[in-house]
């Protein structure tokens, strides 16, 4: 009895080593691993060669919730966002964000957001930090508000999309952000305005299976991550070919190129493509 209760421990921890070693191995696992690695000293993280600081830190910490994973210096991420100077609504509703995922209470912060909504529902001052006011409210357990949805709804384009500022043109990234706003918001999948912003999506994809910042321009791995998380959102399978076309972009290292050209920011591009592949859309 005693030789076969051994076995079977033994075989269980096979398995489990087994199981550990593909998690290490897959693209989540690679990628996570390479921004655990960009930590400094300080709490906060770095690109490769630079210093730490707030904008990378909300994303880096994102992309590790998304993969299951947490700084190695939990503590030290917390009190580096913190210290930092987040002048910008869109800085607040990241860190926000940021600060949930690290368990932080983040009454104030909610707080703070709130006051940046107007009459007219925007929130702070662009489309963006509205779209991004929603989803961080939305994580802190708060409604948007309806005056909120019905500003995100009158922005949206003839063709579909969203821009970050009522003058820009429509793109995958504000549109991406807008459709997962309106989603945290209680919109349904079902409704008008989702699924013109999900044709709007599907027309900036490519043939490689990317998605470009807008139509008719090369693919790359950050438009593509949010086209990926806004398509989850909206209920509408992404396919096989954008999951195929972010995992050829990682590098041995577990870094991602921005795009099949050039390589760039590594940090940032990593942490928003494991958001994508984690299947994780905005708020999580």
């Amino acid at each position: 009895m005693k030789r076969r209760r051994r076995t079977l421990l033994l075989a269980l921890l096979a398995t489990l080593t087994l199981a550990s070693t593909c998690t290490a191995a897959s693209p989540l696992g690679r990628g996570a691993s390479y921004l655990l690695a960009r930590q400094q000293a300080d709490g906060g993280f770095a690109e490769p060669g630079a210093s730490s600081s707030a904008g990378l830190t909300f994303w880096v910490v994102l992309g590790l919730k998304a993969g299951g994973r947490a700084p190695a210096d939990a503590q030290g991420a917390v009190d580096y966002l913190a210290a930092a100077k987040t002048p910008q609504a869109t800085d607040l509703e990241l860190r926000l964000l940021a600060e949930v995922a690290l368990a932080h209470d983040t009454t104030q912060l909610a707080d703070a957001i709130e006051q940046l909504r107007r009459s007219s529902g925007r929130i702070g001052p662009a489309l963006n930090s509205t779209y991004w006011g929603a989803i961080a409210l939305k994580a802190a357990g708060r409604k948007p508000g309806k005056t909120t949805v019905r500003y995100i709804l009158r922005a949206q384009r003839k063709s579909g999309g969203w821009s970050w500022s009522p003058h820009a043109a429509a793109d995958a990234g504000d549109t991406a952000a807008a459709i997962q706003a309106l989603r945290a918001s209680g919109t349904s999948a079902r409704s008008a305005a989702i699924k013109r912003g999900v044709r709007f999506l599907r027309r900036c994809q490519n043939k490689d299976g990317g998605f470009a910042v807008s139509p008719g321009v090369a693919s790359d791995a950050q438009s593509t991550a949010w086209a990926i998380q806004a398509l989850l959102a909206a209920r509408s399978e992404p396919g096989k070919a954008a999951f195929r076309y972010l995992k050829k972009l990682q590098r041995r290292e577990g870094s991602f190129r921005y795009s099949a050209r050039y390589v760039t920011t590594p940090a940032w591009v990593t942490a928003q493509a494991l958001c994508a592949l984690a299947r994780k859309p905005f708020p999580f």
